[in-house]
């Protein structure tokens, strides 16, 4: 709900995705651009048994019930995160353009379907 309402707001236009690690993950939605910023509030965790696989998209977080608005996307399959992080979707079509994604690449809007 929180991503949604985010969504929603424009809050996401025009941030970049400030983390890129190759064959691993893509993190975007922090408002100061360098992974430290966040929102006025925090989120209670979900850690119920997710599908870690290929382009789950899931929130960013130092630790239990720190979530805020920074949110990743996997390039591969993470079974190693389970339980550490909160997942809430997944890329269903246009993984060759995550795996494409590179530090600094702008988010032009985030459109919900």
């Amino acid at each position: 709900a929180s991503f949604v309402q985010l969504v929603r707001s424009g809050f996401y236009d025009g941030k970049y995705f400030h983390r890129v690690v190759p064959n691993f993950v893509i993190q975007g939605g922090c408002p100061r651009g360098d992974g430290m910023g966040g929102t006025d509030y925090t989120l209670r965790s979900e850690f119920r048994l997710h599908d870690y696989r290929t382009g789950s998209v899931g929130l960013a977080s130092s630790g239990p019930d720190t979530e805020s608005c920074q949110w990743f996307i996997n390039h591969i399959p993470t079974p190693h995160l389970e339980g550490r992080y909160t997942i809430f979707g997944h890329v269903t079509n246009g993984m060759s353009v995550v795996d494409q994604i590179q530090i600094g690449d702008r988010i032009e809007r985030i459109e919900l379907i």
